[in-house]
């Protein structure tokens, strides 16, 4: 979890509160994590009738916002206003509306809660207000997270939920999902609620809860190229070929174009074990065994020419030079020269 957001939900969690949370950035997870936090926790369920509101940013002003967070709570000692979306509050980029937020952080309400949801974008650093809020309010500021740091993400948040996962099921699930975090969550939250007691997930779960099958997919079309298998590759194809809803060929090529560039990196790599090489590429102990198997079978020219065709196969596939070949036609080519 990003350090700013676990100081937060720390101190949350401890009942301390601040007056004013400025939540922005690109990765709406976290976001989500405090405001709903926030939203279910600060009151309880009887305060939360007269003492919450919750607006959105595209129905209001800064004016109608600050009237809500200056109110005095009912029958309870403080009371909490969430601004949902709030990058689409009418004045808030305006010189008006940035003001009158200023002002009330100047001297907020000490009996209020006030949280701003700022998704998929900052504030201004170049405007006095996205100079000051950093002093004036709890703020994270979120950026959307690498790929070698998706695995730690799903294996964190699999831990906090007290539910185990190999790391082969990390890899699955962050190769099938993506860098969308909520999504990320959304899918280890239904794989547990799957899961017999005791048990942990796996691959072969996190593939079929994602809809893929546990024989013809990626891991085993990469498994297949590496060890040259032109028999079940070909058979691969031809699920992928019949089944493009499933299994659609651009987030395969994209597959394949990480792990051979990963493989390049590798070639470089001064050290060349399993650790030095899960350390060079961030990639668990577990997937470098598919590293130091593409480095025994492809010399670095071969990885080079590899990367190359991929571009190429990407680039068809995009519809760009395309000719006569069909998505399925052009796929199969692919595969065919990164094995031979």
């Amino acid at each position: 979890m990003d350090a700013a957001v676990k100081k937060i939900m720390t101190d949350l969690k401890g009942r301390k509160y601040a007056p004013v949370y400025f939540l922005q950035g690109e990765e709406t997870f976290y976001i989500d994590v405090v405001a709903d936090y926030i939203e279910k926790h600060v009151l309880s369920d009887g305060e939360r009738g007269f003492n919450q509101v919750v607006v959105y940013g595209k129905d209001a002003t800064m004016a109608t916002i600050l009237t809500h967070a200056k109110r005095f709570p009912m029958m309870s000692e403080r009371q909490v206003v969430i601004v949902k979306e709030a990058q689409d509050i009418q004045d808030l980029g305006k010189d008006i509306g940035a003001k009158l937020l200023l002002d009330y952080l100047s001297k907020p309400a000490p009996t209020t809660v006030l949280v701003f949801c700022h998704k998929h974008k900052s504030l201004d650093k170049r405007k006095e207000l996205g100079k000051k809020i950093d002093q004036l309010a709890v703020t994270i500021n979120t950026k959307k997270l690498y790929d070698n740091q998706l695995p730690e993400f799903v294996a964190d948040y699999a831990k906090e939920k007290k539910i185990g996962m190999d790391d082969r099921a990390v890899q699955a699930l962050c190769e099938f999902v993506g860098n969308d975090l909520n999504r990320l969550a959304n899918e280890v939250d239904k794989l547990i609620i799957s899961l017999p007691p005791g048990e942990s997930i796996t691959a072969e779960r996190v593939m079929a809860g994602v809809g893929v099958s546990k024989e013809y997919n990626i891991f085993e079309l990469q498994k297949a190229i590496l060890q040259r298998d032109t028999l079940l590759a070909n058979k691969i194809v031809n699920y992928f070929e019949s089944n493009t809803k499933k299994s659609p060929m651009i987030p395969a090529v994209a597959y394949l174009f990480s792990f051979f560039s990963k493989t390049l990196m590798a070639s470089q790599a001064s050290d060349k074990s399993d650790k030095g090489l899960a350390s060079e590429l961030k990639v668990s102990p577990y997937a470098v065994r598919d590293y130091s198997l593409a480095l025994r079978q492809y010399p670095v020219s071969k990885i080079i020419d590899n990367i190359a065709s991929i571009k190429d196969a990407d680039l068809k596939l995009k519809g760009v030079n395309t000719g006569s070949a069909d998505d399925g036609q052009i796929f199969r080519e692919l595969v065919w020269r990164l094995m031979h």
